[in-house]
């Protein structure tokens, strides 16, 4: 049995415009101590599937129009609030996209995270402010003693990463929901948070969804990948076949963009998606990429293709390479 399984979920969002369908029929599951990689453009409904999850979205405009989450066989959406909140940081964990936004800029770092200790585990103030302290140091966090005190805006972008991580994974967490977890960092502090979540990973055989827009952070850190575009999965493989073997156009794009580092590579190689990821309340008919698809055949316009496995572990959404 996975730890996660999502069936069908369904996330809109009621706009002036319409309904916005940011989640549109997602399957997946992640399996315990697994690390699986959502990617895909901004705007494609990566944030929005976790958020989800943990049932974090503004409710409304947001609302939920089918589909299942279950947690340790549990369907999270019939949770009351309540449960819900025993939930989140305890059994599931976040680390947000901006630290400098998810941590409260008005409370020092130590009675933030002293507060998860307190709230999941009833713990008294010295042994919650204890437990803290024991959290920095394991996440590399220099002068624990000393950062504890201090607020936010007074920590690097690296350094409230890593309280983020700390947080999150205060109480051990059988899953960690992480929301571009090394933007806006420069890539010699990628690289340490990137061996932080792993090594934390390995000690507590925490799964890891981890979404990213970066392929590199994949390719180092997934076991499994899928591709997601305007709240669907065009295709969902083991990280090195999709890397060697990608059979979704879309996917093939997102490689072909990224630059290599050898020296061969010339920079007017590149290749580029051409045009832009479609609003989620005025979605094209069919297949959501065939406006942007060099490969579309006619039925590509007018009906949507399933997800089905082309090969052993391989899904894709897709046409022409399902049934090549």
């Amino acid at each position: 049995m996975p730890l996660l399984q999502i069936n069908n979920l369904q996330t809109f969002f009621r706009t002036p415009q319409g309904v916005a369908r940011a989640v549109d029929g997602v399957s997946l599951q992640v399996g315990e101590g697994e690390v699986l990689g959502i990617v895909g453009e901004s705007g494609c409904g990566k944030s929005v599937l976790a958020l989800s999850i943990l049932r974090l979205l503004p409710m409304p405009p947001a609302f939920f129009g089918g589909g299942e989450i279950r947690f340790q066989d549990k369907d999270l959406l019939a949770f009351s609030s309540d449960e819900i909140r025993g939930i989140r940081g305890d059994r599931i964990s976040m680390i947000f996209q901006e630290p400098m936004t998810a941590l409260n800029p008005v409370f020092t770092v130590g009675n933030q995270m002293m507060e998860v200790f307190r709230v999941h585990r009833s713990m008294g103030r010295a042994d919650a402010l204890e437990k803290a302290v024991e959290m920095l140091a394991k996440v590399g966090v220099p002068a624990p003693e000393r950062r504890i005190r201090e607020y936010p805006y007074q920590l690097s972008g690296g350094m409230r990463q890593r309280v983020m991580i700390a947080m999150a994974l205060a109480c051990r967490p059988a899953l960690l929901l992480a929301d571009e977890p090394t933007t806006a960092l420069d890539v010699s502090i990628q690289a340490q948070i990137l061996e932080l979540m792993t090594g934390l990973k390995a000690e507590l055989n925490t799964a890891i969804l981890l979404i990213t827009h970066d392929l590199g952070v994949v390719a180092e850190i997934t076991r499994r990948v899928a591709v997601m575009y305007t709240g669907r999965i065009m295709e969902e493989a083991p990280t090195l076949d999709l890397f060697d073997t990608p059979l979704h156009p879309y996917t093939r794009g997102l490689l072909t963009s990224i630059p290599r580092a050898d020296a061969s590579f010339e920079i007017d190689s590149l290749t580029e998606i051409k045009g832009v990821v479609p609003s989620a309340a005025a979605l094209p008919p069919g297949c959501h990429f065939e406006p942007r698809c060099p490969e579309a055949i006619p039925i590509c316009r007018t009906q949507a293709p399933p997800l089905e496995e082309a090969r052993p572990g391989h899904r894709v959404a897709c046409w022409r390479a399902a049934h090549a």
